[in-house]
């Protein structure tokens, strides 16, 4: 089926949106208008001509998706959430980072828009979010092949290890779920898949969030900063292990893509927000590595990094609603509450 560009967004249609579509639309409204700050400086210093209309394309779908979830709130009367605006971003700070850290971000992220838009299509039933979806879906896909094709014609990039042609079918013996003690079964491709998955991912979370720590105003901000940093590190390190014990490449570290300027181009509560979204993609991507993996050393490690990211998101979720900086989505309505309000009294005999 051909994925459709919806051409009557939010107009003409009787049914309600859903609990299902107002969340889904109000988590791509705010996922997008972070990235429009972040891609509109990005496009300030970038000098590679293939990236600057990699990161332009990037920049201009995030407006467009903007665009789109507006109208559709506008004309069912909700609220159109504030997300981050001009004042979020200072296009004008010195370059953060190089131009090849911009076409690993937006893989990074693009696979967490594709994580939203995979969970929303089978939810959604109302036909301007349905296509809305669809779309998103087609664009953001064509957007990762580009950055792929990126990637690999400027060498940017370690692809998943090689491993050896089957001779044969097996089957699982005895000691196939073994891995904490005893007799260790080399990885299957499923388990090398999600280790070098999460492995890219948290290279590049670890650098960015390390540039923002680098240039946080707030102490109390860069104290969380630096306990994601820490946590991500000894994550990507325990993750690298895993693979090199079957001699097998990782994705390295991009630290050096960071540069040395102490000046923000972001407010802290932009990048605080982008962090707490990110880490909490991370469970996600966690539960399908647990999904698909057979060792008990595995789902150990995997336990302890999730133990890890929710401590992350909470204490990161307590300063941002301290300091006023947590928006909500549309909740249900409060029962309780409205049975304890005082009734008018008017009109009644």
């Amino acid at each position: 089926m051909d994925t459709i560009k919806p051409t009557k967004i939010g107009r003409n249609f009787n049914d309600r949106l859903t609990s299902a579509e107002i969340g889904k639309l109000w988590a791509t409204y705010m996922g997008n208008s972070m990235s429009t700050c972040i891609l509109s400086y990005f496009l300030q210093h970038v000098e590679d001509s293939e990236i600057k209309k990699l990161v332009e394309h990037a920049l201009s779908l995030s407006e467009e998706f903007q665009s789109m979830i507006k109208e559709i709130f506008t004309n069912e009367h909700i609220p159109i959430p504030h997300g981050f605006t001009k004042e979020d971003v200072n296009l004008e700070a010195p370059k953060l980072f190089e131009d090849e850290f911009y076409v690993h971000y937006l893989k990074y992220v693009a696979k967490a828009g594709m994580s939203i838009y995979n969970v929303a299509v089978p939810l959604m039933y109302r036909e301007d979010v349905r296509n809305f979806y669809l779309y998103c879906m087609d664009a953001t896909m064509k957007l990762i092949e580009q950055i792929k094709s990126i990637l690999m014609n400027k060498g940017m990039i370690i692809k998943p290890p090689i491993i050896p042609i089957p001779e044969d079918v097996k089957t699982a013996c005895p000691d196939y779920l073994k891995g904490l003690i005893g007799k260790v079964r080399p990885l299957h491709a499923l388990e090398i898949t999600h280790l070098y998955d999460n492995i890219e991912n948290n290279v590049t979370s670890r650098a960015l969030i390390m540039a923002f720590r680098q240039v946080a105003k707030r102490e109390k901000v860069r104290e969380v900063f630096k306990k994601g940093e820490d946590l991500t590190t000894r994550a990507v390190e325990r993750y690298m292990a895993k693979l090199h014990d079957d001699h097998l490449p990782a994705p390295s570290f991009l630290d050096h893509l960071v540069t040395t300027s102490i000046i923000s181009p972001f407010s802290d509560k932009l990048m605080l927000f982008h962090k707490v979204d990110m880490f909490s993609m991370k469970i996600r991507a966690f539960g399908n590595s647990v999904a698909v993996n057979g060792r008990h050393d595995l789902a150990v490690l995997y336990g302890k990094s999730l133990t890890n990211i929710f401590k992350f998101v909470d204490d990161a979720s307590h300063l941002m609603i301290k300091n006023g900086w947590m928006e909500v989505p549309p909740e249900a309505a409060d029962r309780k509450n409205l049975a304890l309000k005082e009734k008018p009294t008017h009109g009644q005999n």
